[in-house]
């Protein structure tokens, strides 16, 4: 989390059972999912359970900009405090503007399109396993990405730490 930013947003997924959201937080300079999780209820506390993720695999940073949309999960106490707590910097999109959150918004579509297809045909424990496979084992080892020169995030970010 210590360079640009990390943008952060939320998505559903119908599974059989009903819906399954996810909550990402993302690296901005190396695309890489920094945070995730993922709750059967849209609330401040999956967002703020993708950001204490993001926390613990990047560390404690002060001064990065959080990036969000205006949703109430991002506007609630909870979220704020905790970005506040950990010095992070709140911005957030501009009313009516899904670019301002494009990174973001590019990610869930690679995801769905790419990796979930279907996932009404699944059960939702099944959806958690498929969301791991992609974000932590294809998304950040192996696909590549245009912005990064058409390397992985996990190779960007190898390039750029020597």
């Amino acid at each position: 989390m210590e360079r640009l930013g990390t943008p952060s947003d939320i998505t559903g997924l119908r599974t059989t059972q009903g819906w399954l959201y996810l909550a990402v937080v993302l690296d901005l300079c190396t695309r890489k999912v920094i945070g995730w999780a993922t709750s059967t209820r849209i609330d401040a506390e999956l967002a703020c359970a993708a950001l204490r993720a993001a926390l613990a695999r990047r560390g404690e940073p002060s001064g990065v900009i959080m990036h969000t949309e205006r949703g109430s999960v991002y506007c609630g106490w909870d979220h704020r405090n905790l970005i506040r707590r950990y010095g992070l910097i709140a911005s957030m999109s501009g009313r009516g503007n899904c670019y301002d959150n494009a990174v973001v918004e590019s990610f869930f579509h690679s995801l769905k399109v790419e990796s979930i297809h279907d996932v009404s045909l699944m059960h939702p424990d099944a959806v958690r396993q498929a969301l791991f496979e992609h974000i932590e084992v294809e998304y950040s080892r192996t696909r590549r990405h245009s912005a990064l020169g058409y390397i992985s995030p996990d190779a960007f970010e190898a390039r750029i730490a020597t």
